[in-house]
């Protein structure tokens, strides 16, 4: 198993992108198997810690790309994400299978992924959640990943976008309800 040999959660956190390129080449070289999964972990719950633990058992560094406010906005929504970014990669760090957490803001304008991270890491594994790439980009994404798993969701009841949907929904239903009682004024 590898550990970056730190107790200190920010080192895991990654800012200099050509000098962690070369760092995973060097692990690589030295026989570590490379793990990369990439999402936006906004409000971390129980399904994305199951999923990392799951993703961290198909190699010896976990790598954990964590997509930017920007990037997020575009692909779901104006109200997400809820926590901002550098609140989400420093969650992440506490999460003992985490090796790596690094931003990545790589979605153009029409909200597509454009792969940079594994395009320089190549990763020896990629994981994905099953429905959060379609087809075309997961073929995409086998040109760069030696192998890619795809997994299913790890937790039955929770996602954030149901938590995010159902709260606004009951917020603005009370805000409705409030206004046409005369409460609103």
């Amino acid at each position: 198993m590898f550990t970056n040999g730190s107790s200190n959660f920010a080192r895991k956190i990654i800012k200099d992108e050509k000098g962690f390129v070369e760092l995973i080449a060097a692990l690589k070289k030295q026989g570590f198997k490379i793990v990369v999964t990439i999402g936006s972990w906004d409000l971390l719950h129980i399904g994305h810690v199951r999923y990392l633990i799951k993703a961290k058992e198909f190699g010896d560094v976990l790598v954990v790309g964590v997509d930017t406010d920007r990037a997020i906005k575009l692909y779901k929504g104006p109200f997400r994400p809820v926590v901002p970014q550098e609140e989400r990669c420093e969650m992440l760090t506490y999460q003992s299978v985490v090796d790596f957490v690094i931003l990545v803001d790589d979605v153009n304008k029409k909200g597509e992924w454009q792969y940079r991270l594994i395009k320089k890491l190549k990763p020896d594994v990629f994981v994905a959640v099953e429905d959060s790439y379609p087809k075309r980009q997961l073929a995409e994404i086998r040109k760069y990943a030696t192998k890619t798993v795809v997994l299913p969701r790890q937790a039955e009841k929770t996602s954030t976008s149901d938590m995010v949907q159902s709260t606004l929904k009951d917020h603005l239903l009370a805000m409705v309800e409030m206004v046409s009682k005369g409460g609103g004024r």
